[in-house]
């Protein structure tokens, strides 16, 4: 059993994620802003990938009183589970990731970190758990957040871990902002990265709603994965 997953991102018209800086460029309008706070808030937990994790150190918390207070009401904790997929755990021991929240930190990683970095993880409160050598096990992963109880599981990235999880069949639903900008830029990160499908493994979507969001033009599209 696993959780139901959605993969929400926000790209720009010509599919970047970020600039070929990668500093984390703002593409999402206010709109779209709000939009994800609604989702994070509504989702059990919030999974980031490596480069997510320790380039940016996000917070993935539930930023506003309204949406905190709405999760207490249903019996929730303040915030959605956090969780890092990550090779090696070189996290920031005192960064966001870590010391935001209250929330609950879990961390799925492989042999490449040291077992006393584990230890030290898990001193400080994170759950940390190893899950293959050079990669992590993403379907033992998701069984792992099934057994915690995470029945939603909202994925904000990266391009690898959105790859790795389209390709291993483990989403139900991705949710695109469009943005009207263009980065361009021959390595600037997309919405899936990784090794790539060839045209008769391509994955098949099916649209099921699309709206202009904003004034600005950015669109909203979701599809389901079949």
């Amino acid at each position: 059993m696993r959780p139901t997953v959605l993969i929400n991102v926000a790209v720009t018209a010509d599919g970047k994620m970020d600039t070929f800086e990668r500093h984390g460029a703002g593409i999402s309008s206010e709109a779209d802003k709000q939009r994800v706070l609604r989702l994070r808030a509504d989702a059990d937990a919030v999974m980031v990938g490596g480069h997510t994790l320790l380039a940016e150190d996000p917070k993935l918390t539930v930023k506003t009183v309204e949406l905190r207070n709405e999760r207490a009401a249903r019996g929730l904790s303040e915030n959605p589970i956090k969780v890092g997929v990550v090779t090696r755990a070189d996290i920031q021991l005192h960064g966001n990731f870590m010391t935001a929240g209250p929330a609950r930190r879990v961390i799925f990683t492989t042999t490449q970190t040291s077992p006393e970095q584990v230890n030290v993880l898990t001193e400080l409160g994170a759950e940390v758990y190893v899950l293959g050598e050079r990669r992590v096990n993403l379907n033992q992963a998701l069984e792992v957040l099934y057994t915690l109880g995470v029945r939603s599981l909202m994925v904000e990235g990266g391009g690898s871990l959105n790859f790795e999880l389209l390709r291993a069949g483990l989403v139900d639903e991705l949710c695109m902002y469009v943005a009207p900008k263009i980065f361009g830029g021959w390595n600037t990160p997309t919405l899936a990265a990784g090794e790539g499908l060839s045209e008769t493994a391509a994955l098949n979507l099916k649209l099921v709603d699309f709206r202009v969001l904003d004034e600005s033009g950015g669109l909203l599209i979701r599809y389901n994965i079949n």
